[in-house]
């Protein structure tokens, strides 16, 4: 997996402490995007799942995977996720997806399989509001996720 940064112990992207994973690639070019850096598919380096994990286990927080958009990696963040939680943390996934697009495509919605919860829906501009918790733009919504 190519991966931008890794931030531990944040407490902005998702409940409590946590490690964020910022995954490379995204084609949904928000304007306004706070990490245009991450559109870049080739931008980062490249991490194994092993690699990921060793730190997870280490810092003992929930996941966040951010980027970019790691949907655009579907079958990695499935693996990755479920690895996630049988290390017994749980995953926040950000995404420029919405809800509606996810529940259409069959690799979208197996990718967040193992996530608690998805935070989805591109960033606006004109909808921009700082004081949202965990989200940008009053559009982006955060949806738990069951039966997982």
């Amino acid at each position: 997996m190519r991966i931008l940064d890794i931030i531990r112990g944040t407490t902005v992207d998702g409940p409590g402490f946590r490690t964020a994973i910022y995954m490379a690639g995204c084609r949904h070019h928000c304007p306004g995007c706070h990490n245009p850096q991450s559109w870049d598919f080739e931008a980062g380096r490249d991490m194994t799942m092993e690699e990921l994990m060793e730190i997870i286990v280490e810092e003992d927080f929930d996941v966040t995977l951010s980027g970019g958009d790691p949907l655009y990696h579907p079958e990695e963040v499935r693996a990755l996720t479920r690895k996630i939680k049988e290390a017994g943390h749980s995953t926040w996934v950000y995404t420029g997806f919405t809800l509606e697009q996810i529940e259409r495509s069959e690799r979208l919605k197996n990718a967040l399989e193992y996530c608690e919860a998805v935070v989805e829906g591109p960033f606006i501009e004109s909808r921009r509001d700082p004081d949202l918790r965990f989200r940008g733009s009053s559009n982006q919504r955060i949806i738990y996720l069951r039966n997982i």
